[in-house]
Protein backbone atom coordinates (compact mmCIF):
# COMPACT_ATOMS: atom_id res chain seq x y z
CA UNK A 1 0.00 0.00 0.00
CA UNK A 2 1.04 3.45 -0.91
CA UNK A 3 -0.40 6.84 0.21
CA UNK A 4 0.56 9.56 -2.03
CA UNK A 5 -0.27 13.16 -0.85
CA UNK A 6 -1.38 15.82 -3.86
CA UNK A 7 -1.26 18.98 -2.43
CA UNK A 8 -4.13 21.33 -3.35
CA UNK A 9 -1.62 23.95 -4.44
CA UNK A 10 -1.23 21.69 -8.05
CA UNK A 11 -4.86 22.64 -8.72
CA UNK A 12 -4.38 24.32 -12.59
CA UNK A 13 -1.00 22.47 -13.05
CA UNK A 14 -0.76 20.39 -16.03
CA UNK A 15 1.47 17.73 -13.62
CA UNK A 16 -1.79 17.03 -11.83
CA UNK A 17 -3.40 15.81 -14.79
CA UNK A 18 -0.64 13.20 -15.37
CA UNK A 19 -0.43 11.75 -11.40
CA UNK A 20 -3.99 11.29 -11.78
CA UNK A 21 -3.80 9.28 -14.90
CA UNK A 22 -1.12 7.47 -13.66
CA UNK A 23 -2.85 6.81 -10.04
CA UNK A 24 -5.70 5.07 -12.15
CA UNK A 25 -3.24 3.06 -14.68
CA UNK A 26 -1.26 1.82 -11.90
CA UNK A 27 -2.64 2.05 -8.36
CA UNK A 28 -4.45 -1.52 -8.43
CA UNK A 29 -5.93 -0.83 -5.55
CA UNK A 30 -3.09 -0.69 -3.66
CA UNK A 31 -2.48 3.22 -3.55
CA UNK A 32 -4.43 6.11 -1.97
CA UNK A 33 -4.69 9.72 -2.66
CA UNK A 34 -4.94 12.53 0.33
CA UNK A 35 -6.14 15.52 -1.29
CA UNK A 36 -4.86 18.55 0.08
CA UNK A 37 -6.94 21.42 1.03
CA UNK A 38 -5.76 23.76 -1.59
CA UNK A 39 -8.14 27.29 -2.52
CA UNK A 40 -11.07 25.57 -0.54
CA UNK A 41 -8.81 25.76 2.66
CA UNK A 42 -8.21 29.28 1.91
CA UNK A 43 -11.42 30.00 2.27
CA UNK A 44 -11.95 28.42 5.43
CA UNK A 45 -8.58 30.60 6.48
CA UNK A 46 -10.37 33.73 5.27
CA UNK A 47 -13.78 32.29 6.69
CA UNK A 48 -12.51 32.22 10.57
CA UNK A 49 -10.47 35.36 10.31
CA UNK A 50 -13.93 37.41 9.64
CA UNK A 51 -16.05 35.25 11.87
CA UNK A 52 -13.41 34.61 14.56
CA UNK A 53 -14.58 30.98 14.88
CA UNK A 54 -12.09 28.70 17.27
CA UNK A 55 -9.17 26.30 15.51
CA UNK A 56 -11.37 23.93 16.56
CA UNK A 57 -14.80 24.80 14.21
CA UNK A 58 -11.69 25.87 11.56
CA UNK A 59 -10.39 22.14 11.85
CA UNK A 60 -13.48 20.66 10.98
CA UNK A 61 -13.78 22.66 8.16
CA UNK A 62 -10.45 22.53 6.47
CA UNK A 63 -11.26 18.65 7.03
CA UNK A 64 -14.27 19.61 4.66
CA UNK A 65 -12.21 21.45 2.82
CA UNK A 66 -9.83 18.28 1.64
CA UNK A 67 -13.27 16.73 1.15
CA UNK A 68 -14.60 19.09 -1.69
CA UNK A 69 -10.68 18.90 -3.52
CA UNK A 70 -10.92 15.03 -2.93
CA UNK A 71 -14.30 15.10 -4.69
CA UNK A 72 -12.79 17.26 -7.20
CA UNK A 73 -9.94 15.40 -8.03
CA UNK A 74 -12.19 12.23 -8.25
CA UNK A 75 -14.54 14.32 -10.80
CA UNK A 76 -11.21 15.30 -13.02
CA UNK A 77 -10.85 11.43 -14.07
CA UNK A 78 -13.53 8.83 -14.39
CA UNK A 79 -11.00 5.95 -12.88
CA UNK A 80 -11.07 7.69 -9.67
CA UNK A 81 -13.50 6.72 -6.91
CA UNK A 82 -13.97 8.24 -3.14
CA UNK A 83 -13.91 6.14 0.03
CA UNK A 84 -14.26 7.97 3.32
CA UNK A 85 -14.01 4.62 6.14
CA UNK A 86 -12.09 1.98 6.64
CA UNK A 87 -14.23 -0.34 5.42
CA UNK A 88 -14.77 2.02 2.13
CA UNK A 89 -10.93 1.80 1.39
CA UNK A 90 -11.23 -1.52 1.61
CA UNK A 91 -13.77 -2.54 -0.55
CA UNK A 92 -12.48 0.50 -3.03
CA UNK A 93 -8.80 -1.78 -2.93
CA UNK A 94 -10.44 -5.29 -3.35
CA UNK A 95 -12.13 -3.57 -6.59
CA UNK A 96 -8.52 -2.82 -8.21
CA UNK A 97 -9.64 1.13 -8.26
CA UNK A 98 -7.76 4.41 -8.15
CA UNK A 99 -8.88 5.31 -4.52
CA UNK A 100 -9.33 9.48 -3.03
CA UNK A 101 -9.29 9.56 0.24
CA UNK A 102 -12.18 11.94 1.59
CA UNK A 103 -10.76 12.65 5.22
CA UNK A 104 -13.16 14.15 7.49
CA UNK A 105 -15.17 11.38 8.59
CA UNK A 106 -11.77 9.49 9.89
CA UNK A 107 -9.99 12.42 11.34
CA UNK A 108 -12.89 13.67 12.80
CA UNK A 109 -13.87 10.40 14.91
CA UNK A 110 -9.78 10.38 16.26
CA UNK A 111 -9.64 12.87 19.27
CA UNK A 112 -6.11 12.49 19.60
CA UNK A 113 -5.44 14.14 16.24
CA UNK A 114 -5.25 18.12 17.39
CA UNK A 115 -7.59 20.62 16.16
CA UNK A 116 -5.66 23.19 14.80
CA UNK A 117 -3.57 24.35 11.83
CA UNK A 118 -0.49 23.09 13.11
CA UNK A 119 -2.42 19.59 11.26
CA UNK A 120 -2.37 19.77 7.25
CA UNK A 121 -2.66 17.12 4.68
CA UNK A 122 1.12 16.67 5.35
CA UNK A 123 -0.12 15.22 8.87
CA UNK A 124 -3.30 13.48 7.85
CA UNK A 125 -1.21 11.64 4.90
CA UNK A 126 1.30 10.32 7.82
CA UNK A 127 -1.86 9.54 10.16
CA UNK A 128 -3.48 7.62 6.97
CA UNK A 129 -0.39 5.65 5.92
CA UNK A 130 -0.07 4.42 9.89
CA UNK A 131 -3.87 3.50 10.10
CA UNK A 132 -3.63 1.72 7.00
CA UNK A 133 0.23 0.12 7.57
CA UNK A 134 1.51 1.65 4.18
CA UNK A 135 4.52 1.30 3.05
CA UNK A 136 5.68 4.07 1.10
CA UNK A 137 4.58 7.59 2.10
CA UNK A 138 4.96 10.38 -1.07
CA UNK A 139 4.26 14.59 -0.65
CA UNK A 140 4.00 15.97 -3.95
CA UNK A 141 4.97 19.53 -3.89
CA UNK A 142 4.91 22.11 -6.32
CA UNK A 143 8.04 23.47 -4.43
CA UNK A 144 11.54 22.45 -5.96
CA UNK A 145 13.08 20.00 -4.10
CA UNK A 146 16.63 20.73 -5.79
CA UNK A 147 17.93 22.47 -3.20
CA UNK A 148 17.37 20.01 -0.79
CA UNK A 149 18.35 16.82 -2.86
CA UNK A 150 21.90 18.46 -3.34
CA UNK A 151 22.30 19.23 0.63
CA UNK A 152 20.16 17.27 2.78
CA UNK A 153 18.92 19.44 5.77
CA UNK A 154 19.90 18.22 9.11
CA UNK A 155 16.57 19.24 10.71
CA UNK A 156 13.22 18.99 10.30
CA UNK A 157 12.40 22.51 11.34
CA UNK A 158 14.26 23.37 8.36
CA UNK A 159 11.72 22.04 6.34
CA UNK A 160 8.90 23.53 8.31
CA UNK A 161 9.99 27.06 8.30
CA UNK A 162 10.43 26.37 4.16
CA UNK A 163 6.48 24.78 4.79
CA UNK A 164 7.88 22.52 2.68
CA UNK A 165 6.26 20.56 5.22
CA UNK A 166 3.93 21.35 8.73
CA UNK A 167 4.66 21.38 12.17
CA UNK A 168 3.06 18.35 13.18
CA UNK A 169 4.48 15.87 10.17
CA UNK A 170 7.48 14.85 12.65
CA UNK A 171 4.47 13.77 15.56
CA UNK A 172 2.84 11.51 12.82
CA UNK A 173 5.86 10.05 11.27
CA UNK A 174 8.78 9.49 13.63
CA UNK A 175 8.60 5.78 14.36
CA UNK A 176 6.33 4.83 12.33
CA UNK A 177 7.17 1.71 9.75
CA UNK A 178 6.92 3.55 6.43
CA UNK A 179 9.27 5.07 4.51
CA UNK A 180 8.02 8.79 4.01
CA UNK A 181 9.31 11.14 0.77
CA UNK A 182 8.42 14.11 -0.89
CA UNK A 183 8.54 14.52 -4.29
CA UNK A 184 7.77 17.50 -6.55
CA UNK A 185 5.36 17.90 -9.14
CA UNK A 186 6.94 17.35 -11.88
CA UNK A 187 8.20 13.77 -11.05
CA UNK A 188 5.13 12.09 -11.84
CA UNK A 189 7.45 11.05 -14.65
CA UNK A 190 9.04 8.54 -12.86
CA UNK A 191 6.04 6.50 -12.09
CA UNK A 192 5.56 6.15 -15.93
CA UNK A 193 5.98 2.55 -16.18
CA UNK A 194 4.56 1.93 -12.99
CA UNK A 195 5.17 2.94 -8.86
CA UNK A 196 8.56 1.19 -8.62
CA UNK A 197 10.22 1.96 -4.82
CA UNK A 198 13.55 2.05 -6.74
CA UNK A 199 12.38 5.23 -9.10
CA UNK A 200 11.69 6.53 -5.57
CA UNK A 201 15.15 6.18 -3.94
CA UNK A 202 16.57 7.90 -7.20
CA UNK A 203 14.42 10.75 -7.31
CA UNK A 204 12.69 11.54 -4.35
CA UNK A 205 13.36 13.53 -0.78
CA UNK A 206 13.46 10.52 1.85
CA UNK A 207 12.11 12.49 5.16
CA UNK A 208 12.97 9.40 7.49
CA UNK A 209 16.02 10.51 7.75
CA UNK A 210 15.52 13.77 9.09
CA UNK A 211 12.69 12.72 11.45
CA UNK A 212 13.91 9.61 12.87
Amino acid sequence: MWVIKLGGSLLGAPELLRWLELLVKFGDGKVVIVPGGGLFANSVREAQQISNASDEVAHQLALLAMDQFGLLLAGMNPGLVTASSELELAERGWQHRGIVWLPSKMALADTSIPQNWQVTSDSLSAWLANKLGAEQLILVKSKSLITYQKEAPSKLQHLVDDELIDSQFVNFSKGKSFNAWALNKADYTIFEQGFSVQKLQEKGLQLNNIIN
